[in-house]
């Protein structure tokens, strides 16, 4: 066992938890490809596990895997120390594991209040088989939440899409939060945002995680990762390479192991040692 697992499990006996999601020699297999061969990984309460890998590592086969999208071919998968089996995305967010996916499945022409609410609208009354949608209590819960995180939204009914990229990031991640999560898996959040804007959602994910939240960031910037990481986990061609606390890597060495040794090495002797 690395300093790190032994940390890990020394922080659950003290707090008397297990960790939130914990998964050993996970397998996916579609077929005759491949696509998870053995993946271990575990994240607590109150910290940030950082899954870095380049494309084609396996991250959206793992990540879909935790939030129930599929079903793993071999391997355990415990949640609080329970072993599950999910069937869907919906049996995962009933035990606590929300997903912000990249594309963040908003709807830009619809308002923050109905994007916030989606599915999960409150309601003051019924006639018959129609249900009427409290507005106003909505509309002040998303501004309320959104005014926790840092943004002072003016009008919650205004179009989602009128947002910036960092803002409507937010706009997902509080709304996981506030619906219960315990688990937050982002997918690349920091994807195609300015230095601005990935400092906003970088700092949320602080503020996440010192709700007592996990946060799983999945990226292949490991800058933004180190920048908010508690442990790093790497992926390479769906086996788990390692897994290691900040205090136990350096950010060169870390992007070094992300991008794979014998890869550098052959592209260095390819360009005559240059690299």
């Amino acid at each position: 066992m690395t300093a790190t697992e032994q940390s890990a499990n020394a922080a659950a006996v003290a707090n008397g938890r297990p960790p939130l999601i914990e998964v050993r020699d996970i397998v996916k297999t579609f077929g005759p490809v491949v696509a998870l061969a053995g993946v271990s990984m575990k994240v607590m309460a109150g910290e940030v596990l950082c899954l870095l890998g380049d494309n084609g590592a396996g991250k959206s086969t793992l990540i879909k895997t935790l939030s129930g999208v599929h079903r793993p071919t071999s391997g355990e998968f415990l949640v609080e120390g329970e072993p599950v089996a999910f069937a869907s995305p919906r049996e995962a967010l009933d035990r606590g594991i929300a997903t912000v996916y990249q594309d963040l499945a908003m709807i830009p022409l619809l308002s923050i209040t109905r994007n916030f609410f989606m599915g999960r609208e409150p309601v003051k009354g019924r006639l018959g088989p129609f249900a009427f949608i409290d507005m106003a209590h909505a509309d002040r819960i998303a501004r309320e939440e959104m005014r926790r995180i840092g943004i002072d939204v003016r009008d919650p009914q205004q179009a989602v899409g009128t947002l910036s990229g960092g803002e409507r990031q937010c706009v997902a991640i509080a709304r996981a939060v506030h619906f219960g999560a315990k688990v937050l898996i982002l997918d690349e959040p920091t994807s195609a945002l300015g230095v601005a804007q990935t400092s906003m959602v970088l700092k949320f994910i602080r503020q996440v995680r010192a709700k007592g939240l996990g946060v799983i960031f999945i990226t292949h910037n490991v800058r933004h990762a180190y920048a908010v990481g508690d442990r790093f986990t790497i992926l390479n061609r769906g086996r788990t390479l390692g897994t290691f606390a900040k205090s136990e890597i350096k950010l060169d060495a870390l992007q070094t192991m992300m991008a794979g040794d014998k890869e550098l090495q052959e592209l260095s002797d390819e360009l005559g040692g240059t690299v």
